[in-house]
């Protein structure tokens, strides 16, 4: 027959978690400083605020509804490189956003603009809206009749 000493077994999870605890935070922490790091050098203060914007309002075209600036993704740091090229060439941001629109479409842009093949888009919201609010008007009209 075996004997156990009680509580050896919480002792060493204790310990453990001591152990792991400080590992884990520096994992962490090496995580937020290698994000922090810009791999590109600016000029200017106004041409990283010009590259911060573009990458804001020019969408990923593989993620699902993420800006440049948000995705991770191999083809969103390609298009944030070639933004930094155009840029670093004195290309001005409509000369940028008219190449990502002509390679891309209008869905490279976060706000397309209002044209005729986009005001289902842009109009579609508010028609729901007023067919939602006739149908409950109707709705509780005939309700009322009811009782």
């Amino acid at each position: 027959m075996k004997t156990r000493v009680q509580g050896s077994g919480f002792r060493f999870q204790g310990w453990l978690r001591v152990a792991l605890a400080p590992l884990l935070a520096l994992w962490l922490a090496a995580g937020a400083v290698a994000s922090a790091i810009e791999p590109y050098e600016f000029e200017s203060e106004l041409q990283r605020q010009r590259f911060k914007a573009l990458a804001e309002e020019l969408r990923c075209t593989v993620c699902q509804n993420q800006s440049l600036a948000d995705s991770d993704a191999p083809l969103a740091q390609d298009l944030r490189d070639e933004v930094f090229r155009m840029l670093q060439g004195n290309r001005s941001d409509q000369e940028i956003r008219n190449f990502m629109v002509e390679r891309y479409g209008n869905y490279v842009l976060y706000r397309p603009p209002v044209a005729a093949h986009t005001l289902l888009l842009w109009g579609g919201p508010i028609v729901l809206l007023i067919i939602g609010l006739v149908a409950a008007v109707i709705v509780i009209r005939k309700r009322r009749s009811a009782l």
